[in-house]
């Protein structure tokens, strides 16, 4: 799954803010597997990090 904020239609919104790509990783574009947005949601699902809110853009 690549993560790019440029194609995310919540940029610039209060769900950025409170976006795991946001707090973590930047706004850099990464590529993450399959177990590492598995890690990820675990990590949200116990309160430790915000979640994924990438909503891509219809294209």
């Amino acid at each position: 799954m690549l993560i790019d904020c440029e194609t995310c239609c919540m940029r610039g919104t209060d769900a950025c803010d409170d976006c795991v790509v946001s707090v973590i990783l930047g706004s850099t574009p990464v590529e993450i597997d399959d177990s590492e947005r598995a890690a990820l949601d675990n990590l949200a699902a116990q309160g430790l990090c915000p979640p994924l809110r990438l909503v891509p853009k219809a294209g």
